[in-house]
């Protein structure tokens, strides 16, 4: 007897969410740029997009934090001056609806070239240039409105640029990049559902599956994988990312 198309498609879903969550949150990401794939080919309808990635990353971000805060990774000091001046500017891209097909292009050769820099050649492990508050709020506030213009929490690119600038290592990094996303993410949802408040039937299982996914890549993220290794994973994250906004899936 053969098995359900419709059991074993959801089947497919399920792990398809799963482990986009536990890729993503080996670095400290939500993944939503890699659900927002998934939904796509998937043929979610359209406004469900948007809402449930910023949803999933809420629950694996959050997860991630946890895992990385008890590692004794987080540094608030590093945190703040990014988070105030991203999270207003997430809302207000949350809110906006923008066609994307260039915005997205660009967006793909960016990341394209952060993941080519990180996997040829790994920025060492000395963060030795402190973010001034200024320059902070600054790139905060950039990547919080880029966050709410395309569904995702923003990790995806401050991260790279935080590794590239030498402003911390990797690993305070990812749980500098697993809170911003989680504020951020908070407020580009709270900005889109005031415009439109969509979440898929399927919302509840989609988020058992990241949640499983989250728990596992966080753990081996903040205490199993070495730094180096940690970059070269995250090099794959930004590889795919940058496929899925260059295809335009």
């Amino acid at each position: 007897m053969y098995p359900d198309p419709t059991t074993v498609w959801q089947v497919g879903i399920f792990l398809a969410f799963f482990g986009v969550a536990f890729l993503y949150a080996l670095v400290g990401h939500g993944g939503a740029s890699g659900y927002l794939a998934v939904m796509a080919l998937a043929n979610f309808p359209p406004e469900t997009l948007k809402p449930t990635a910023l949803g999933l990353n809420i629950l694996v971000a959050t997860i991630g934090l946890v895992q990385f805060w008890r590692a004794g990774f987080f540094c608030w000091p590093l945190f703040w001056p990014f988070a105030l001046g991203s999270v207003p500017m997430a809302f207000l891209g949350g809110y906006i609806q923008l066609p994307s097909a260039v915005f997205k292009r660009i967006l793909g050769g960016v990341l394209l070239l952060a993941a080519l820099r990180l996997a040829v050649r790994p920025p060492p492990e000395r963060a030795d240039r402190p973010v001034s508050f200024w320059i902070g709020l600054a790139v905060g506030g950039g990547i919080g409105l880029l966050s709410g213009l395309t569904g995702t929490g923003g990790g995806i690119f401050l991260t790279p640029l935080v590794l590239l600038a030498g402003w911390a290592n990797a690993k305070p990094a990812a749980a500098l990049s697993a809170a911003f996303i989680l504020v951020n993410s908070l407020a580009g949802l709270a900005g889109h559902l005031t415009a439109v408040a969509n979440f898929p039937s399927q919302f509840l299982w989609i988020a058992a599956a990241a949640v499983g996914g989250g728990l596992i890549g966080s753990y081996l993220g903040s205490r199993r994988i070495a730094p180096q290794n940690l970059k070269r994973l995250l090099a794959a994250v930004l590889l795919l990312a940058a496929v899925k906004l260059l295809l335009g899936t």
